[in-house]
C-alpha cells in the first residue's frame, strides 16, 4: 500500500518544504517581504490540512499501512523543523526557540 492517496499526499507534504523555504529565499525584485509571508504562511497552512485530510482518507478508505503510520509524522517535522530552521536563518526566530520546538 505505498501507493493510495493518503500516502500519495504525505509525500506531497515532503516535496513541498523546498517550495515553502525557497519562497522565503525569493529575490526581493520578486516579491515583498509581507508577499512572502503571506504565500510561505498559506502553503504551510494548506499543506498542514493535508495532514489532517491523508488520515482521514486513510482511515476511511481502510488504506492505513505501517509505512503510512511511520511516514506521517517525519513528514509533518520535517516539514515544521525546515520551516522553523529558515526562519531562525533570516534572524526571524530565535535559536532557542526553535531548539526547544524542534526537540
Amino acid at each position: 500500500m505505498f501507493m493510495t492517496i493518503p500516502t500519495l499526499m504525505t509525500w506531497a507534504r515532503i516535496c513541498a518544504i523546498p517550495l515553502i523555504v525557497g519562497v522565503f529565499y525569493l529575490p526581493d525584485s520578486m516579491a515583498s517581504m509581507q508577499e512572502k509571508n503571506l504565500v510561505a504562511t498559506v502553503m504551510f497552512v494548506v499543506f498542514a490540512l493535508t495532514d489532517w485530510l491523508d488520515g482521514y482518507l486513510a482511515r476511511k478508505l481502510n488504506q492505513t499501512s505501517s509505512f503510512g503510520a511511520f511516514l506521517d509524522p517525519v513528514a509533518d517535522k520535517f516539514l515544521v523543523c525546515a520551516c522553523v530552521l529558515a526562519l531562525v536563518h533570516m534572524g526571524r526566530a530565535d535559536v532557542f526557540v526553535a531548539l526547544i520546538i524542534i526537540g
